[in-house]
């Protein structure tokens, strides 16, 4: 088969970026390379394997589970120890809770390739999902150390916040500024840092990783109630009343709206 085109590739990336199931479904079907002399098509078998891989991220994301297990099976029918097709099923298994079919497919997945840091990542999270934190932590840390990772700032940000959980203060602090100077709208590293200076009484970084966090991202929860507390040691009551108010309308049934309203009472 010929190499891909430019416009091959620029539909890929598109598909990939997007979860364009119908682009991907195309590029399938360039998988097959025809022929005039009456022979049997051959099959471009590893650009076949990627695009059934992403053809079942992609029904994944759109919640078609039944077409994703289709498609990572076919991946399968390729190559049964495809590392990619093992994390995408062990995605599925995780959505329908069947976790300890997810985590065969994880271990299977890295077993297969230990520089997988998109498996790695994933069955991080997997494990911090189950309050596995030291677990968590290796695979995070694997993944978190690989340079070339395209996800690499959320490794960082997923590591700080087990090492969190681990009480691993610093440790955290470090791999949430981390994952900031390889990516400044990484709000998880946001929320976090402006917490722990919150609770170290540095009130001024507290509040400019929380406007950071604020430039990039709609207010949570817990952004609005530490904003809260921060507007109320700064003095500043017009701010404090603003985020009370938007707290109240928008989450009104939040544990943060809770607890704002039992320091009124006291």
């Amino acid at each position: 088969m010929p190499a891909m085109s430019n416009s091959d590739g620029r539909i890929w990336r598109q598909a990939i970026a997007g979860g364009g199931v119908a682009a991907l479904v195309l590029l399938l079907s360039a998988c097959v390379t025809t022929t005039t002399s009456g022979k049997v098509p051959k099959i471009d078998k590893p650009k076949a394997l990627q695009t059934y891989i992403q053809l079942g991220i992609g029904y994944m994301k759109k919640n078609n589970r039944e077409a994703a297990r289709y498609h990572f099976n076919q991946a399968f029918e390729i190559d049964k120890d495809s590392p990619g097709a093992h994390n995408g099923m062990a995605l599925l298994y995780k959505i329908e809770g069947e976790t300890a079919l997810a985590e065969r497919h994880f271990r299977r997945a890295i077993r297969v390739n230990p520089g997988f840091s998109q498996a790695q990542n994933n069955y991080g999270s997997f494990l911090f999902a189950q309050e596995r934190y030291r677990e968590a932590y290796q695979h995070f840390e694997k993944a978190a150390r690989d340079t070339g990772y395209d996800q690499r700032p959320s490794a960082l940000a997923n590591l700080g916040r087990t090492a969190l959980r681990l009480g691993r203060k610093e440790r955290a602090k470090a791999a949430f500024e981390h994952a900031l100077s390889l990516n400044n709208r990484v709000t998880m590293a946001l929320v976090e840092l402006a917490e722990l200076h919150f609770e170290e009484q540095n009130y001024a970084e507290s509040k400019r990783y929380l406007d950071q966090f604020a430039r990039v991202s709609e207010q949570i929860p817990r952004t609005l109630w530490l904003g809260i507390r921060i507007e109320r040691i700064f003095g500043n009551k017009d701010k404090e009343a603003s985020y009370a108010l938007a707290l109240k309308n928008l989450h009104g049934y939040s544990k943060e709206y809770l607890e704002y309203k039992n320091t009124l009472q006291n």
